[in-house]
């Protein structure tokens, strides 16, 4: 299965994000499962890429050609994408993906996000999303969400579309087992 990785390109980030994106990125690795990313060499992006290529497993880059420069792609993908731009690389990574895990990140990885949730809430997309909550990361975000719902700014349903946790065994097999809800878009036209 190809799992598309969102997350941070930063390296200021404290150590312990690093090491979580690593020992996630060995976990899809070793279940046989194939990364598929943004093509970056820092930040979490790096990370789950070397933990992938620790253990020999397949990394799809997927990247405009502008950021083709030293130090800023991992060198060592199985395979590397080019686009013309952001919106092009976004679409590859939607349609090469068969699931989606949020690490965490700034404002690009939450545009990532929000756009494949919004997709998955239509029901454009079946496909499995996690929020890969290290150290707490995406509570505010959490909590940002279920005020929406609470605020009638959203139904409750919306949560069931997620899978959040700071496991990565816990994730695989989260994906590896997915079954989708079945939300259409109508039943969101009026919130009760």
């Amino acid at each position: 299965m190809k799992i598309c990785i969102y997350g941070a390109s930063s390296n200021a980030i404290d150590q312990s994000f690093i090491d979580a994106g690593e020992l996630l990125g060995k976990e899809i690795a070793i279940n046989g499962h194939s990364v598929v990313f943004g093509g970056g060499a820092a930040g979490l992006m790096g990370a789950v890429a070397r933990g992938a290529y620790a253990e020999k497993g397949e990394i799809i880059g997927i990247s405009p050609s502008f950021f083709n420069v030293d130090g800023i792609l991992f060198a060592d993908c199985t395979k590397m994408i080019y686009t013309e731009t952001m919106r092009e690389r976004k679409q590859l990574l939607d349609e090469m993906s068969e699931a989606f895990i949020i690490t965490p990140g700034g404002i690009g990885t939450f545009d990532e996000f929000f756009e494949i949730y919004t997709l998955r809430q239509l029901g454009k997309l079946k496909k499995p999303i996690v929020i890969f909550n290290t150290d707490g990361y995406y509570n505010p975000l959490i909590d940002m969400l279920n005020n929406a719902i609470d605020k009638k700014f959203m139904p409750k349903e919306n949560m069931d579309l997620l899978f959040i946790s700071d496991n990565p065994q816990e994730i695989i097999k989260y994906i590896e087992n997915y079954n989708p809800v079945d939300h259409e878009a109508a039943e969101y036209k009026f919130i009760k």
